[in-house]
């Protein structure tokens, strides 16, 4: 499914394109391998779990529409691999500032 050679995009939501926004998040599959773009975004960053919880929901339904396994099923997998990986991390990854 991924491993193109040419990136592909999202397209902005459309209630984005509409009233405007602000992107805080993007994450792309480069090799196999997760790279990510944020802001800040929140003055809580208790926020960030909220976000995270909404996505994780976002996700399962995606599965649920695709008939590959029910909405409840894909959200517990989601939610044992957040709470394997916030454990024992596989990767802890780097993070350091962009030069726009």
């Amino acid at each position: 499914m991924f491993g193109r050679s040419k990136f592909e995009g999202l397209h902005p939501p459309p209630a984005a394109l509409k009233e405007g926004g602000t992107e805080i998040f993007r994450a792309v599959i480069v090799n196999n391998g997760l790279q990510v773009s944020l802001r800040r975004g929140f003055d809580d960053p208790a926020m960030w779990g909220l976000l995270l919880a909404d996505i994780a929901r976002h996700a399962a339904r995606i599965y649920a529409s695709e008939s590959v396994m029910s909405e409840a099923e894909a959200l517990a997998r989601i939610r044992k691999m957040y709470a394997a990986e916030m454990t024992d991390p596989t990767d802890l990854g780097t993070t350091k500032p962009a030069s726009n």
